[in-house]
């Protein structure tokens, strides 16, 4: 994963694509137009595929924290309201697991607790406030914890803390730390157990004050004044003032310290007199804390930039500060051009370590791991033949011994350095991302690991590892490595197990090709659920951001490459030149080549998924990137009609423009310099030239635009302002003007990432029901029965030729999860109907001019409110249709007959209006709608209104219409509604 100390550049990896899912089995599912319905059986050994809703439904585990006996593990993990569009996190607690008997033990996650005849193993909630609470942190002695909430008086986020019980492994009663005007957050205990490091966000002019009492008041004052000033107008100096989704205004990041035994001693560490207009620390996304303490709680080491233009420049600095001493002043301890972060002092005191990255302006040189020895006051780098990133690290409390995570081709793992060994290094074993590393004291054992891991099939939950044997052996992929750790693992939580044991989730398959010049290039594939090898699948090709970002064995909530195959595709995802987790070398090869070798790889990587995974099926492909992922699917869409489809979210189309209106200038002016030169990367100096000398006119989507013909859907957020939405207002504007099919869906509330569950619910629905439709798959699938072809034998499929022919023209079928639905010919009436629904005989057979699904926009209401079912259908005829029905959008009860079942299979009794609605269903004083092929008629059918829910349970939905043309029943997929109490 990629953890910048700069942040995570102007085109970050964009997380959470949309990937919704048909029916298994006998059962289909609409996808494009609710994705949270659990009536769907299929998958192997009764597993199904995995939907939206589950994806909401997972809590995120995160932040593992150990208490300083090595008993217990403090974690965070986050709920998410679909229906109240929240997230909220708590803290809870597992036991730590005791250590293996031997090299092949097995350990338990309860057995450290049964061991002290305690009642419970698993882990429990710790804190239950409504807004939730984070950061939790054990005081050194193992006597208090520490943690951020919103206080309940003031609204404001302050530190509190709560008495710890180590032996029932609970909380006392939590008690307000801080009273800051501000805010507080980011609480770090001292070694000592005696004072707390946090952040605010403060006015720099009000550091200067003579007293924390004078800054605090000067705070408030003016933070009361901008509030009751009616203007909000903005006037900027400088640039950087809008930084990722939000504009940076007066205030400051600073950090600030305070006592632990009664909230008083309060100190700006980094008043404006030390560090300027500067953030202390600097602003970062996902990379390690920018303050630490020393272990005798007398110093303090802090991350800043004080460069005079912080939007060109990413030189931040490791600064430590005396803090008992009246006359101290900062220490600046980094001396690279390029950005340093992550300090952290060895437990004996010798070194501070940190990260550091050579190269000034580069946000994505390699981070190096520095030792600056206190005493002589040098710094060496400890491994400087290393080649990957070292994202995080953590002491050993006991030894001289470092372990860090790094990404090598895939995989986050676990290496562990000694500072006293040379050049050393030990790898840990183990597949898919681990981070957030801890270490564990343990009695007769020494101390041990706690980390995050998260596979592309699990999400994130917290591990114990118990290394064991030491073998000297090298590493095919790193040669830096000399020795191998046998590991034990043991996973502590377990959150989520009962949801995923109910998922079909398939495996991850890696492939490596030639790319680019020959270079070896890694790819992956994931399989749809209830794969069968002797169908052909339509493809959904992604493409991650960064640039120097990478796809591996990872979960994601925002682009899942499960829940994009659980829809009925496969997935591959390419790995190419600007990539992290190959070396630097392939770094680096995406500086100034945008569209150049990293666009051979991906389409040298896809020729090569389509040969070496045959049922891909060729016509059936679409093109999905976002951030950097999304200026590739532009220059896909521009350079190649390959596609069925592309979806391109929050992506570079006019690289001019962007350089004007994005906020971390040091990225643009990188990437698009010209090879060899030192100087920034600015449009106006290459203006004059020629375009193959200009890299903001050679690799720009939008002076290639006249060549797009491939359906295009353009997603973009009104607060990203690292890729500002007039980059999609832009694109969208020339694919109209062109007439090229295209859609625009737009954020007014989102930034890089779409982050509030709903808005990523629509999002989710909205590149689903895009792929769908270009494809030819799920809700605008053939109605032809799916033909099973002979064993050992692969159906035949166009391949090559005009990426123009329909799917449905041929006799393969378009959903491979699942048969597609049945035409109108194959339909009969149910057996039983509702008692608002008139006996359905079943009809003569004819041709099917449509289809009909039903979704629902939450699969559980509660008793007593509206449930919705959204009515769709479909024209898959190839001429317009006549759609009649009752007047009015939203009243499909009498155009539809409507069937609710309860779990025991009896139909609901009807209500007044819908013993009225079913008597008046087919009169004649209808609006008649055309309906054009691949288009349709939505409705919302509001099923309270029909049938009585009177109690909590499970309850079917199936819709019907009768095909005038024919006099067939044309009948909907069964959907599943939860009502609870």
């Amino acid at each position: 994963m990629k953890n910048c100390a700069v942040g995570t550049g102007l085109l970050a990896v964009v997380v959470g694509v949309a990937g919704v899912w048909s029916g298994v089995g006998t059962r289909m599912w609409a996808q494009g137009f609710g994705p949270d319905s659990d009536s769907l059986s299929g998958g192997a050994a009764g597993k199904r595929p995995m939907t939206f809703a589950d994806l909401q439904r997972m809590k995120r585990v995160s932040d593992p924290q150990v208490s300083p006996n090595g008993r217990w593990v403090m974690f965070s993990a986050t709920d998410v309201d679909l229906e109240k569009n929240t997230k909220v996190n708590h803290l809870w607690v597992v036991p730590m697991a005791a250590a293996p008997a031997d090299s092949q033990g097995k350990a338990d996650s309860s057995a450290a607790l049964r061991n002290d005849n305690k009642k419970n193993g698993s882990e429990r909630q710790l804190t239950f406030w409504k807004e939730g609470e984070s950061g939790g942190r054990f005081s050194p002695d193992g006597r208090q914890v520490a943690f951020v909430a919103t206080d309940s008086t003031t609204g404001l986020s302050q530190i509190f803390l709560a008495a710890w019980d180590d032996a029932a492994g609970t909380l006392g009663t939590p008690k307000r730390l801080t009273n800051v005007s501000t805010e507080a957050d980011g609480a770090v205990w001292s070694p000592n157990s005696k004072r707390i490091l946090f952040a605010s966000r403060v006015y720099p002019e009000c550091s200067n004050e003579a007293s924390w009492m004078d800054e605090d008041l000067c705070n408030k004052k003016k933070e009361a004044d901008a509030a009751a000033n009616p203007v909000k107008a903005q006037v900027f100096e400088h640039l950087l003032y809008r930084h990722w989704n939000s504009y940076v205004g007066p205030k400051r990041s600073h950090v600030l310290v305070v006592s632990a035994t009664d909230g008083n001693a309060v100190r700006d560490l980094t008043p404006r007199r030390d560090i300027g207009d500067a953030e202390a620390p600097t602003f970062t996304l996902g990379s390690p804390m920018g303050y630490a303490w020393a272990p005798g709680s007398e110093e303090i080491a802090y991350v800043t930039n004080v460069d005079l233009v912080p939007a060109a420049s990413t030189n931040n600095d490791v600064f430590t500060l005396l803090l008992d001493d009246a006359g101290a002043r900062p220490r600046k301890v980094s001396t690279s051009m390029g950005s340093d972060d992550a300090p952290s002092y060895s437990p004996d005191g010798k070194y501070l370590a940190f990260r550091s990255q050579a190269r000034a302006g580069y946000e994505s040189d390699r981070f190096r791991l520095m030792l600056f020895d206190r005493l002589a006051g040098t710094t060496k780098e400890l491994m400087p033949k290393f080649d990957r990133w070292v994202d995080e690290f953590v002491w050993n409390p006991a030894n001289p011994e470092i372990c860090f995570t790094a990404a090598d081709h895939g995989q986050e793992r676990i290496f562990c350095a000694y500072p006293n060994l040379g050049e050393s290094l030990f790898a840990l074993p183990g597949e898919g991302e681990y981070g957030e590393l801890q270490f564990a004291a343990l009695k007769d054992v020494g101390y041990e690991l706690v980390a995050t891991k998260m596979t592309v099939e699990s999400p994130s939950a917290v591990v114990a590892l118990f290394r064991g044997e030491v073998t000297q052996s090298g590493d095919r992929d790193i040669p830096d490595v000399s020795n191998q750790i046998a590991t034990t693992e043991v996973r502590l939580t377990h959150l989520n197990d009962d949801l995923e044991r109910q998922l079909d989730l398939p495996k991850m398959q890696s492939f490596v090709f030639g790319g680019a010049e020959g270079m070896p290039v890694q790819g992956f594939m994931i399989p749809p659920p209830g794969f069968d090898a002797s169908r052909r699948y339509p493809l959904k090709f992604l493409i991650h951001g960064g640039p120097q970002g990478a796809w591996g064995d990872a979960w994601s909530y925002r682009w899942n490459a499960e829940l994009m195959a659980a829809s009925g595709y496969v997935v591959v995802m390419v790995n190419p030149r600007g990539s992290t987790g190959y070396g630097q070398v392939f770094v680096d090869g995406v500086n100034g080549d945008w569209g150049g070798k990293p666009y051979v790889d991906l389409m040298k990587g896809l020729d090569f998924a389509e040969t070496r995974f045959p049922f891909i099926d060729k016509t059936r492909e679409c093109a999905l990137g976002g951030s950097y992922g999304g200026f590739m699917a532009n220059w896909i869409l521009t350079h190649t009609d390959r596609f069925a489809c592309i979806v391109t979210h929050d992506g570079m189309f006019n690289p001019e423009s962007a350089y004007g209106d994005t906020e971390e200038l040091w990225f643009n002016e990188w990437e698009f310099r010209r090879p060899g030169e030192v100087a920034p990367g600015q449009p106006w100096r290459y203006a004059a030239g020629p375009v193959a000398n200009d890299p903001f006119r050679r690799w720009s989507p939008m002076l290639s635009i006249q060549n797009a013909k491939t359906p295009t859907l353009v997603a973009h957020s009104q607060k990203d302002y690292r890729l500002d939405v007039s980059e999609g207002l832009q694109l969208f504007t020339a694919l109209q003007r062109l007439n090229v099919p295209s859609k625009m869906l737009y954020f007014p509330d989102e930034g890089h990432w779409v982050l509030k569950p709903q808005n990523s619910k629509l999002w989710y629905e909205t590149v689903g029901d895009w792929c769908d439709r270009w494809t030819k798959t799920n809700l605008y699938g053939t109605v032809v029965p799916y033909r099973t072809a002979p064993a050992g034998k692969t159906p035949e499929t166009p391949r090559g030729g005009d990426k123009k022919h329909s799917a449905a023209k041929t006799t393969v079928p378009v959903v491979a999860a699942a048969p597609p639905i049945a035409s109108a010919a194959s339909v009969t009436a149910p057996s039983a109907v509702a008692s608002n629904v008139a006996p359905v005989e079943e009809m003569p057979a004819g041709g099917g001019d449509y289809t009909i699904a039903i979704s629902a926009p939450q699969d559980e209401v509660r008793l007593g409110s509206d449930a919705r079912v959204t009515i769709a259908l479909r024209n898959v005829s190839s001429h317009q249709i006549a759609f009649a029905h009752h007047p009015g959008a939203n009243n499909p009860e009498f155009s539809y007959r409507i069937e609710v079942k309860d779990a025991a299979g009896h139909v609901l009794e009807g209500t007044a209006y819908g013993r009225e609605s079913a008597q008046h269903q087919q009169e004649e004083s209808r609006t008649v709608e055309f309906v054009q092929p691949g288009k349709a008629a939505l409705q919302t059918a509001h099923l309270a209104k029909l049938v009585s829910f009177s109690r909590p349970g499970r309850y079917m939905v199936r819709v019907f219409r009768k095909d005038p043309k024919t006099g067939a029943v044309v009948r909907s997929n069964e959907l599943t509604l939860n009502v609870l109490p």
